[in-house]
């Protein structure tokens, strides 16, 4: 971190992460598993961090599966969760719901199962209809099957003026056949329709990084994620330290443009990462050094010399990159830099 606050560079490390931190905040998708499958090297690297006493907790805002149900796919693909181990954006919404109507209210919803048995959760009582006298309208993802007139529900609810709340608004969701709609798209439906804000509890925001810490009492959380909108950001607006795995969808180019909001304390390839130290980035000689590399900013682009493991130059580039843009986001041409690397 540079002396203003900002951080200019990643972290290094003496310990390994699985030591230095008591419980992984994971994302899933992009990062434990793609397409339902594990990703390379997940079930193996989450069992040695769990045996060396780390707590994995799963931190997910897609609102359409349950705990039960997510633990059950984690499990399948050979790494042992319980229920009480995800966290979901539908348990943060439904508690921020909570918090804001009385005991045994009626919630009219708009999305799946998980919505339905967060809120419950809460003592709350989902509900279909506008004519149901709710005390509260909520969104979360329901699937590529839900009805639209869901959606004309909704409107009709909040435009009489009753409190809106959505489980979160990533805009897209990946699926096996490619990128698709997700909960903030069917958002913006109702958004349109009645000109309204809806209260938002998901990553980035702090409600989900609340649900998080009360759900696993951690005390020196680690974040772990693919996303830097949400899973990054949800670190930065939370006040903890953020690992960013290359497994999902941030390229390098990216990673070097990220804003303060969006700038991890790690960078690593995938989930290994957690089991072993971070290498120092070394400000020298009017650049910065990670291992055989030394970055530099330049007039127009972001220069590399030296050679040795693509992630150590891409760390020195890091560095560069956002020292070089401040509290901004980077624009120096950094193409021909990522490509020596094979990024």
């Amino acid at each position: 971190m540079s002396g203003s606050g900002v951080r200019t560079r990643p972290e290094g490390s003496g310990r390994a992460l699985s030591e230095a931190y008591d419980t992984a905040l994971l994302d899933l998708d992009g990062v434990v598993y793609a397409g339902g499958s594990a990703i390379a090297h997940a079930v193996e690297s989450l069992a040695v961090a769990r045996e060396q006493g780390m707590h994995l907790a799963y931190v997910t805002n897609n609102a359409l599966r349950t705990p039960d149900t997510v633990a059950g796919h984690l499990t399948e693909l050979g790494i042992p969760t319980g229920a009480a181990d995800v966290i979901t954006s539908a348990q943060a919404v439904a508690r921020l719901i909570s918090e804001q109507v009385p005991q045994g209210a009626r919630v009219l919803v708009v999305g799946g199962e998980g919505l339905r048995v967060a809120l419950r959760e809460r003592g709350l009582v989902p509900v279909e209809s506008a004519d149901d006298d709710p005390a509260a309208v909520v969104q979360g993802y329901g699937g590529p099957e839900l009805p639209w007139g869901r959606f004309a529900e909704a409107s009709y609810a909040v435009a009489r003026g009753v409190p809106w709340f959505a489980s979160n608004t990533d805009l897209t969701i990946p699926s096996g056949r490619g990128i698709a709609p997700g909960n903030g798209a069917a958002v913006e439906v109702v958004r349109i329709a009645t000109g309204a804000e809806p209260q938002v509890a998901g990553k980035p925001l702090p409600p989900m990084h609340r649900e998080t810490i009360l759900r696993t009492g951690a005390e020196r959380p680690l974040v772990v994620g693919d996303r830097l909108d949400t899973d990054i950001e949800g670190a930065f607006n939370g006040g903890v330290d953020s690992l960013l795995v290359l497994t999902g969808v941030t390229d390098g180019a990216q990673l070097l443009a990220a804003p303060p909001q969006h700038r991890p304390t790690y960078v690593d390839a995938d989930l290994r990462g957690m089991l072993t130290g971070q290498p120092d980035v070394v400000e020298e000689s009017g650049g910065f050094r990670c291992g055989g590399w030394t970055a530099r900013a330049g007039a127009e682009s972001l220069e590399l010399e030296g050679e040795g493991g693509g992630l150590d130059g891409l760390r020195a580039l890091c560095a560069a990159a956002w020292t070089a843009a401040g509290d901004g986001s980077c624009t120096l041409d950094g193409g021909k830099a990522l490509a020596r690397l094979g990024l």
